[in-house]
């Protein structure tokens, strides 16, 4: 980590805890209506399990339960999970492979039936093991999974094919929501259309493009909570309508994230009528060359497109005007597996003298018959941080002598492209939710292994290393393995190239208390621990 950069998170850690044990001190109020500001036109579906949207996260969490999450007063640890729907967190048995988790005896369905065992399981199974005609749309992060059962009303246990790390985190899903059983049998998608869980929040009332209202739950589980008596989303698309709505108090909290520019805008006009929230976010930018094409190819080009870019000195400057702060290799910045600054700069770029870097940048291109190349930059027509980490990239290569015209376009064509191979090179991300350095890195595999790669690669040494990493469990040898797959991934063969990680920026209004800021848009959105002191 950079050291301005690690100093500055310190202090916004530093402040996060002031301001942690100020609200843990104060008593939370009962009553109230959230507004808050959902950043799209509408979700695809209400369907947790089918979609991969913040949309669908920030309509829905507030009326379903899960069966175990990050921790709601601490959700930015990397390594933490506790119970929603069990009663203690499960200890595993059978050298690793088998979890058992007792359900609590509590919980009511919002119709005020009983939810038992047999509906965790039912939603579990419909995850891991989706009937014909339904959508998972995180099947491939239970491939370790080997059967789900219900041997009673209070006992779920989850058989696993071999031990691994990376199973709690991936059952701390946020999308995970338990439905019920009775409905899913008779319809498994009728979740796609139709809300009814087991959460803090009753649902009351949905508006295609307006918005969605819901009441507390006086039934919940979680005594004492939730503190509000209502709570209403906004869909509100444009960001400048965010803006206004949050300056005029017409709503309270945009939990997606803002840019630096509005930020400062705000809190100079509002002052400490405002609350700002920030935190690393579990999405890396991506630059994708395509291997298919010449002269894409030849990894000397590849490590001389890395070598150009000084990731120590322009992710501060960019920092400034897009969101994004942090440089990190493959696995989230600051979590146990991740790379320490000292053995990122072992890696092609991130060298720390960016002169000796671009000087053995132009000598690959000429070596590779590649001085002066032209080539287009493709890009999502999307503002923050697409397009400027873009035209960052454009005038890094710009200074090897790179000719490269940035190709910005919607969502769908930039999909087509990555996913046809119609492309020279892509910036893309890799956004995740928990943060699960063994699954998150699956990205970075050949797309024969994992789909959602266009690179267009194939390297059997890739997949080795990774499965080396994702099956080894002792913490010392998974690290080392981890380095060995980066290593590989990034420098000896220089498939993709990460650039500084996006930042998340959460404004509110003052007077909203007890939502703590996690590194994913899609964690902590419940909304039970949030009170208004007005």
């Amino acid at each position: 980590m950079d050291l301005r950069t690690g100093l500055w998170a310190v202090g916004i850690g530093l402040a996060a805890a002031i301001a942690a044990a100020s609200a843990s001190a104060q008593t939370p109020k009962r009553g109230g209506t959230l507004t808050y500001l959902i950043p799209a036109d509408a979700p695809p579906s209400f369907d947790g399990h089918r979609e991969t949207t913040f949309a669908t996260v920030h309509t829905a969490a507030p009326y379903y339960s899960v069966l175990i999450r990050v921790p709601p007063d601490n959700p930015a640890s990397t390594t933490e999970f506790v119970c929603d729907l069990c009663t203690e967190m499960s200890k595993p048995t059978d050298g690793g492979k088998t979890y058992t988790f007792k359900i609590r005896r509590d919980v009511k369905w919002h119709d005020g039936s009983k939810l038992t065992a047999m509906d965790v399981a039912a939603s579990w199974n419909e995850i891991v093991f989706p009937r014909k005609g339904v959508t998972s749309a995180r099947v491939s992060f239970y491939a370790m999974v080997d059967k789900i059962e219900a041997p009673d009303d209070d006992t779920v246990v989850f058989r696993l094919k071999y031990p691994t790390t990376a199973f709690l985190p991936a059952l701390a899903d946020p999308f995970a929501w338990i439905y019920k059983k009775e409905i899913l049998d008779k319809d498994p998608r009728w979740y796609e259309k139709n809300i009814m869980g087991s959460g803090p929040f009753k649902f009351v009332s949905y508006e295609v493009g307006q918005s969605i209202k819901g009441v507390r739950n006086p039934d919940y589980y979680h005594k004492g909570q939730p503190y509000l008596d209502a709570i209403e989303g906004i869909f509100t698309p444009k960001q400048s309508v965010r803006i206004d709505a949050l300056r005029a108090d017409r709503a309270a909290i945009e939990f997606r994230g803002l840019p630096p520019a509005a930020r400062d805008q705000l809190v100079k006009e509002l002052g400490d009528k405002v609350t700002v929230q920030e935190s690393d976010w579990n999405c890396g930018n991506i630059l994708t060359p395509n291997s298919r094409k010449k002269p894409f190819d030849d990894v000397r080009v590849r490590r001389a497109l890395a070598l150009a870019i000084d990731q120590w000195h322009g992710a501060p400057a960019l920092s400034k005007i897009a969101n994004v702060r942090t440089v990190g290799g493959i696995v989230f910045p600051g979590s146990p597996l991740a790379a320490t600054k000292e053995e990122l700069q072992q890696i092609a770029g991130y060298w720390p003298d960016v002169d000796k870097s671009r000087a053995e940048a132009k000598r690959l291109l000429k070596e590779a018959g590649a001085e002066g190349l032209k080539f287009e930059l493709l890009n999502r027509n999307v503002d923050q941080p697409y397009k400027f980490v873009g035209t960052w990239a454009v005038s890094e290569w710009k200074k090897i002598g790179l000719d490269v015209e940035q190709k910005v376009v919607p969502t769908g064509p930039w999909f087509q492209n990555m996913r046809a191979g119609t492309f020279d090179v892509a910036l893309e991300a890799n956004c995740q939710s928990v943060v699960n350095p063994v699954l998150d890195t699956g990205k970075y595999l050949p797309g024969k292994i994992f789909p959602d790669n266009y690179g267009g690669y194939d390297d059997p040494k890739s997949v080795e290393l990774y499965n080396k990493m994702q099956y080894e469990t002792d913490p010392k040898k998974q690290r080392a393995a981890m380095r060995a797959y980066e290593k590989h991934t990034l420098d000896a063969m220089a498939h993709e190239i990460v650039l500084p990680y996006w930042y998340r920026i959460v404004l509110a209004r003052s007077y909203v208390k007890g939502w703590k800021i996690s590194p994913s848009h899609y964690l902590n959105q419940d909304l039970a621990n949030i009170w208004l002191d007005k």
